[in-house]
């Protein structure tokens, strides 16, 4: 699989970006691979803020390394373990816990992402509870199997990531084909969603196999998100955006009420992040910076990011006049946001605190009126078939 690591010094994961010396003197825009395979493309500044970005993981992987030495491999797992926490009152146990979320929130290096992901998200408990051979077997019995769920999955795989090195070839293909169509047959009400092809595309990337990345995104779909985001009509997808623009007045009133004023729909914008988590629109080191914490915290993080990119960018977008401004300012923004560490400290820092229970109490706030939007859309299609009949 592509881009498989092997070693555990990370400046072979890591190298330095160099722009010739015509690309620093004219400033031009270039273009390099990240350790993903992306091909990304910035300024000479970009350059320069990814270097840095690279440096302080090449620091934060040797915190980790040194953990493992002093605590033991896998340490993160006991620290994560709530209910041996509660049942113990050593001061040991609460110090574990709490430099893992400071950890996690610093970002797990590449080398150990994988591994780390699996056990902190409960992926690994998860696939415990059902044979070895489970999603083998799942594979091989839906093999040849046509849905509408496997047609929409073979027509949306050429879109997924084009030109990636090995996602866009019929190898990484085939892989993620079988992933998608799995899942598809484990939940049927789910069955497959557009978007979850880039999720679980950049899955297979981190976790180098199938059956790892099938089982993040169980995790992810079962347990992380909310429920029914990604079923047929998306309302769960519907009710978060729905909270994303209520934390948004709450959060950064003067925006808001800019884009109020303009008459933006927010979830213009922010349908996308939540469908995709990020990945179409970040850079991949920072979207799985942001999954770190998805996947130890919970889908507060998508929250607090989607604020924070707006929050980073206030000044300029109370001086656009149009909703297509509006979208121009936040895509570029995105686009090259390409330090994680400037990211989450607004995230955290300037858009403040926000328990998951402040996000359930939203959540459950706006289902009625998703439920009545949902069902009088419904009811206006039956009418429109029964006029065409």
């Amino acid at each position: 699989m592509y881009g498989i690591h092997r070693s555990g010094d990370l400046a072979l994961e890591l190298p330095y970006l160099r722009p010739s010396i015509h690309a620093r003197r004219a400033n031009i825009i270039v273009k390099f691979q990240d350790i993903y395979g992306f091909i990304v493309e910035g300024n000479v500044d970009d350059v320069n803020i990814l270097n840095e970005v690279r440096e302080r993981v090449r620091q934060q992987a040797r915190v980790w390394w040194a953990l493992e030495a002093s605590k033991g491999e896998e340490w993160y797992k006991r620290a994560q373990s709530s209910s041996a926490l509660k049942s113990s009152l050593r001061f040991s146990a609460l110090v574990n816990t709490i430099t893992l979320k400071k950890l996690v929130r610093k970002g797990i290096p590449p080398v150990l992402r994988p591994k780390v992901w699996f056990a902190l998200s409960g992926a690994a408990k998860k696939k415990s509870t059902v044979p070895e051979s489970y999603y083998e077997d799942l594979t091989e019995a839906v093999e040849g199997k046509v849905t509408p769920a496997t047609r929409q999955i073979d027509h949306d795989l050429p879109r997924t990531f084009p030109g990636h090195p090995w996602l866009d070839t019929p190898e990484g293909h085939a892989a993620l084909r079988r992933v998608l169509v799995a899942y598809s047959f484990r939940d049927c009400e789910v069955g497959y969603c557009q978007g979850l092809n880039y999720v679980a595309a950049l899955l297979l990337l981190v976790m180098k196999t199938e059956e790892d990345a099938f089982w993040m995104l169980a995790i992810l779909l079962e347990n992380v998100l909310v429920n029914d985001c990604y079923t047929n009509n998306l309302s769960g997808c519907h009710v978060e955006q729905r909270v994303c623009k209520d934390l948004l007045l709450k959060k950064c009133p003067r925006i808001a009420a800019h884009l109020e004023a303009l008459d933006c729909d927010v979830s213009l914008i922010t349908t996308e992040w939540f469908l995709c988590l990020f990945s179409k629109s970040l850079p991949s080191e920072t979207t799985l910076r942001v999954w770190d914490v998805l996947f130890y915290e919970g889908a507060t993080v998508l929250f607090h990011v989607a604020l924070a990119i707006f929050k980073m960018k206030e000044e300029e977008l109370l001086m656009a006049h149009q909703v297509g401004d509006v979208i121009n300012i936040i895509q570029r923004t995105t686009h090259q946001l390409f330090d994680p560490d400037e990211l989450l400290m607004v995230a955290f820092d300037k858009i403040g605190s926000m328990t998951t229970t402040t996000i359930s109490k939203e959540r459950k706030k706006q289902e009625p009126a998703v439920k009545a939007e949902l069902y009088l859309r419904l009811q206006k299609l039956k009418s429109m078939k029964e006029e065409d009949d």
